[in-house]
């Protein structure tokens, strides 16, 4: 299994830098995520996102990142998707574990 981690710029771990994502859920509501990484995986693209605190939530209510594949449609835009397969999102899940664990992140 090959794994390549990008980080910023050529390898696009965002720890110094701050990128916020507004995504839109199936009953057209946003919610606002930090991008914390991007990993290439075997020729795909995913993302680590941790959600942001809405004003009315507290710090350690939120505790979980989402991470989701980059996909593109017919006309070439990018969108993402949940992963469905579980030993694919074990797969980059560990791979963010590993990253985490040796960025002291």
């Amino acid at each position: 299994m090959e794994r390549g981690v990008k980080m910023s710029n050529e390898e696009e771990l965002f720890e110094d830098e701050f990128y916020m994502m507004v995504l839109v859920d199936d009953e057209g509501e946003e919610h606002e995520f930090q991008l914390l990484a991007e990993l290439e995986i075997e020729g795909e693209t995913y993302r680590v996102l941790m959600p942001l605190l809405e004003e009315d939530e507290d710090e350690d209510e939120i505790d979980e990142i989402v991470i989701l594949k980059v996909i593109y449609d017919e006309e070439g835009n990018e969108l993402m998707s949940d992963i469905e397969d579980d030993a694919e999102l074990d797969m980059v899940f560990e791979a963010w574990q590993e990253l985490e664990d040796n960025l002291d992140i």
